[in-house]
């Protein structure tokens, strides 16, 4: 039997050009199972339904090796349990090499894919390893010229420190603030650790001055 996979990220993205290319291949309605949800590990409905109806010497087609998922080591591991402990064939059809049907039913095709396989996920790996060093070194840079990272700070209400002073000197209490600054339970209680902390710091400031 031959089954196709179809997958996309999310809910609004289009299927159309995995769709047309694995219809193509004149495989039944029936047997594509197509799932529109995040690649990151293999926890999808369609395709847990498919790998429960996969069994041995049936074929897999995807269109691209990350239709399977977006981590190649995750990867690495499902085209094992496929191809090894279920006894079925993959075929990846933008890259011919990944087919484990190479050269009839013998091992030397479930070899080379599985080097291919094993190549791509140390490129990908070492790909990502190098965006985050990009990254990281963007960042520097950035910070370096004086960029700010991170959400803009929220202006607070002008009666914001009064109403924390009365706070403090149990003039009100914490539901009163709260009230009175117009901000939530747990901004209010940060913006209390924070003028503790100023509190603390200032009246050590004092003791070394003096």
């Amino acid at each position: 039997m031959t089954y196709a996979y179809i997958r996309v990220s999310t809910k609004n993205q289009n299927i159309d050009r995995q769709y047309e290319e694995i219809k193509e291949l004149d495989i039944d309605e029936r047997f594509i199972y197509i799932d529109k949800e995040s690649g990151k590990d293999f926890d999808r409905t369609n395709y847990q339904r498919l790998i429960r109806r996969l069994k041995r010497d049936d074929l897999l087609i995807v269109k691209s090796i990350d239709r399977l998922g977006r981590n190649y080591h995750m990867i690495l591991e499902e085209w094992s349990r496929i191809t090894k402990k279920i006894g079925a064939d993959i075929k990846v059809l933008d890259m011919p090499l990944l087919d484990t049907r190479i050269k009839g039913k013998n091992l030397v095709g479930k070899f080379i894919s599985d080097i291919v396989l094993q190549v791509l996920s140390f490129v990908a790996e070492n790909e990502r390893n190098n965006i985050k060093e990009r990254q990281l070194e963007g960042i520097r840079i950035a910070k370096e010229k004086g960029v700010k990272f991170g959400r803009p700070k929220k202006e607070l209400p002008s009666n914001t420190f009064i109403t924390l002073k009365k706070y403090f000197s149990n003039n009100i209490n914490s539901k009163e603030a709260i009230n009175i600054i117009g901000i939530s339970r747990s901004s209010f209680f940060r913006l209390v650790s924070e003028y503790r902390m100023k509190r603390i710091r200032a009246n050590i400031l004092t003791h070394q001055q003096g």
